[in-house]
This record gives structure tokens, sequence and C-alpha cells, in this order.
């Protein structure tokens, strides 16, 4: 017997290295002293920092990877599984350096495995950061027929004296709002549901799109965007909003003495998240602690550097929402209102 008789195709894991070596080519930094195809990457850090503080982030894409296999559309969903660890790290003021993906299969289609590699690629260039290496493994009797599951990995580095860690928050500061794109890879198991009683077209027009392309519309990631607005003013705080929507991600960069009151009508909420509330007839407090409901990234600054924060984004492509400021905390509030 061989291994091919046993499930696994070597020649095709092969085949598939060869194929992604140029993608992951295009995401290559001067760090970098070898990447693909040996037992480890290697990473020299940057002369740049002085004190430099790794930052380390991981993370997956979750269900959302249902619609990819669903749809049959596998581009998309490489620049989710970027993004989640890159936008993570990012709030710690980190310049992501290099990622690492982790691709399991039952049995290996290196076209489908290609296209989302490519994707992975595509992720790291928008973040800046190389595609240093990855795993790709195939285990027979492990996923269903046409599936597959993804993990990444994300490293960065800040200097020490800059790490931003939310201790500055005061009340009077101001939180601004980045726009995602949509509900970027966070309540999937709702969404899947609510799509599942509702029955939509999914190839019919929604807002200028097909439906189906809103509901896997890639992550945002704000690294270039955010990396430019540190140089401009002093970050306080900033919070991905991920797993735990608004309300429970902003209260991981907040001082224990002050509460973020945001203001819904600062913003609109975007017709995906109109639509899932409506069909799965979501109660305003879970919308606010499952979907980022418009709102992909937050962004603490001081009252009088608001306007240049906000211009500075703009600048850089980003849609920029002043949801809310920073208050004293009463005993026994949430830290997160939204009102």
């Amino acid at each position: 017997m061989t291994y091919r008789d046993a499930g696994v195709d070597i020649d095709a894991g092969d085949a598939l290295v060869e194929r992604i070596k140029p993608a992951a080519k295009r995401t290559m930094r001067p760090e970098v002293l070898a990447g693909i195809g040996g037992f480890g990457a290697l990473f020299e850090i940057s002369k740049k920092f002085k004190e430099p503080v790794l930052v380390s982030g991981t993370d997956g894409v979750g269900t959302k990877l249902k619609l990819a296999f669903e749809f049959n559309r596998h581009e998309t969903v490489g620049q989710d599984l970027v993004a989640m660890s890159v936008n993570d790290i990012l709030v710690q003021g980190a310049e992501p350096l290099f990622f690492l993906d982790y691709f399991a299969c039952g049995k290996l289609d290196v076209g489908t495995a290609a296209t989302v590699v490519e994707g992975i690629a595509h992720g790291c260039e928008l973040a800046g950061c190389a595609l240093i290496g990855g795993e790709t493994a195939e285990m027979p009797d492990m996923y269903p027929p046409g599936e597959y599951d993804l993990a990444g990995f994300a490293v960065g580095a800040v200097e020490k004296s800059k790490i931003i860690d939310g201790k500055s928050i005061v009340p009077g500061d101001v939180v601004l709002g980045l726009a995602s794109s949509g509900a970027h890879s966070n309540g999937y198991s709702l969404v899947r549901r609510i799509v599942e009683r509702a029955q939509p077209d999914l190839a019919a027009d929604f807002h200028g799109q097909a439906f189906a392309d809103v509901l896997i519309a890639p992550t945002r990631i704000y690294v270039k965007s955010l990396l430019k607005l540190m140089e401009t003013v002093t970050v306080k705080g900033m919070a991905h909003i991920t797993g735990g929507g608004l309300t429970g991600n902003v209260p991981r960069v907040l001082p224990e003495n002050v509460a973020a009151v945001l203001e819904k009508s600062s913003w609109t909420l975007p017709p995906l998240f109109q639509w899932l509330q409506a069909q799965g007839n979501v109660a305003d407090e879970e919308m606010h602690r499952v979907f980022n409901c418009g709102i992909g990234m937050v962004v603490v600054v001081a009252a009088a550097d608001a306007d240049r924060a906000t211009a500075a984004l703009q600048a850089t492509g980003e849609t920029v929402y002043r949801v809310g400021r920073i208050e004293v905390r009463q005993a026994g509030q949430e830290q997160t209102l939204i009102v």
C-alpha cells in the first residue's frame, strides 16, 4: 500500500506549495531571511525598533466557511483569515510583520487550496505583512468532502514606549467608529440560521450587489489606515469589533473607572444588519453583542484630536463616524452603553 492509497496525496501537497510560492513572494518584506519551503521561517526584527515588543494573535474564519462551501466561493475567506488576526494585534499599536496559515482538509483539492492561499496573500498585502509560511494538512475522514478549515497566526512589533493599552483614556475623550465591510467573520452561526429560515434569492440585487456577495464580503483590514493615524495623533485606545459585538469588545480597552456611551443615531445600521434583524426578529441588545452593526473598529482619542483624527482616517479611505464619548462609570454600570 501507499500513502495515496490511504488518502494522502504527497504530490498534490508539493504541487500546492509550488503554486502558492508566487503569491507568497508578493508579500515579502526585507526582514524575511527564509520563508516558504523550510522547516521554519526566519524573520529579522527591523533596526527601526529600539525596544521592540512582539505582539501575536491567532484566529480562524468560523462558520462563515459554510457559506464559502455552499456558494463555492473561496476567493475572499483568506482575507477574512488575515484580517481577524492582524486587526487584533493592531489595536495594541503593533505593526503586523508576518503571517502563517494552517489549511486542513480531508482530501486536498489543489485548485481550491491555491485560491484560498492566494486570498491569504492578498490579505497580507493589504496588511503590509509577509506570508512567511504555513501548513497544509490532508487528513482523510476528518472533514466532509469539499470542506476544509482555516487558522491563522500573526506576529507584529511595537515600540515598548508606544504600546496602546487604554490606560490613558479619561472622561471627555471621543469615540470614533470606522465602518465595517459587512458582518466580517462573526455571528455567522446566527446569520446562516436566519438565511435558512428566510430563504432569500441569493442572486437577487441587494442594494447594488448580489445578496450572496453581501453575505460573504471579506473582512476589512484597517492596518495601513491606523498605522498612519498613529503617526498623526495620539491614539489612546482601539477595539476590534469581533465576536461579542460592540458591547463585548469596547470594554476590553477601557479602564475600570470609565464607560463608553455610544449613540445609535450617529451612524446608520447597514442594510445587511437591518435585514438580519427584521428576518430573524433579533432584539437590539442581541444585535449589539453579536454583530459589529456597521462599526468594525473603534478608536478613542482626546476631544482636541478628534477632528484631525477623522480627517486623517478619511484621507486613507476610511468611513468614520463620531459614535460616542467617554464618561465616568457609575457604580454597577456597564462599560459600554448604546443609547
